[in-house]
């Protein structure tokens, strides 16, 4: 009989040393993978910003609005014309690009709140207010330059 017990306690012991050794590596894996995260955060950050390189280059936008006044847009919201907004077919959702008209170089900070444009060569279709303060009336020469949260927060804090 006291083998027996001796025996149900050795594994006792030996099932939670393994219970043991597997929550530790559970836990560490779980703690690796914020820096993991991070690590491809930086990545994301980077690839992104070379895929949108193209957009600081000359590119064309034209403008939408009383059309399209009140219809959800790509993120859900309702489109408001008289918004500083922009569609653009790639820049992330509610992030923000500086909009430059190269004519006359005035400059508008947009949220990118839908997609498109989806016909023609045009990378941006700017809502009726950006336009108007870009002095845009239908199609011109821009340049689009994604904003990183440091860039937006200081430009929306001014």
């Amino acid at each position: 009989m006291k083998q027996a017990i001796d025996f149900n306690y050795k594994g006792f012991l030996f099932m939670n040393k393994l219970i043991l050794a597997v929550s530790l590596v559970v836990i560490c894996s779980y703690l690796s993978n914020p820096i993991q995260s991070a690590e491809a955060a930086g990545r994301h950050k980077s690839h992104a910003a070379k895929a949108h390189s193209h957009d600081n280059h000359q590119s064309k936008a034209s403008w939408y609005g009383a059309e399209f006044h009140g219809k959800k847009t790509a993120n859900g919201e309702r489109f408001n014309m008289y918004a500083m907004t922009a569609a653009h077919k790639t820049l992330p959702l509610s992030s923000y690009a500086e909009v430059t008209n190269l004519k006359n170089h005035r400059s508008v900070v947009v949220r990118i709140n839908d997609r498109g444009p989806f016909h023609g060569r045009r990378a941006m279709d700017l809502s009726y207010a950006a336009a108007k303060k870009l002095g845009i009336k239908g199609i011109a020469s821009v340049q689009i330059t994604p904003l990183g949260s440091n860039e937006t927060l200081a430009l929306l804090s001014q």
